[in-house]
């Protein structure tokens, strides 16, 4: 069974960096999840799916997972670029487009 250690991204629902500072372990499924036949849910018999380990750092997980004897995967995360843009910016005189109203 093997774990990934990650940092979650940030929702698109959200503009903060709310629960995206701690590191996470969940495991990879087991198997394939499958519709029930009488109700139609989504289920599976596989319990470590049900858990999700936090950290405050990368550095905690990993041990964690080799003091387990976890095989891991650690997935880096990517940073967004944040380009800063000044409300002047829409009246300069080099626009890429002209201002309208």
């Amino acid at each position: 069974m093997v774990a990934r250690i990650y940092r979650p991204a940030r929702t698109a629902m959200q503009s903060g960096k709310a629960k995206t500072k701690q590191w996470l372990l969940d495991y990879e499924p087991a198997e394939k999840k499958r519709v029930e036949p009488l109700m139609g849910y989504t289920s599976s018999s596989d319990m470590l799916a049900q858990v999700r380990l936090s950290f405050d750092s990368r550095e905690e997980a990993v041990a964690y997972a080799e003091r387990h004897g976890i095989e891991y995967r650690v997935e880096e995360p990517s940073e967004p670029r944040r380009v800063k843009v000044a409300y002047s910016d829409n009246f300069r005189y080099d626009r890429r487009q002209p201002w309208t109203h």
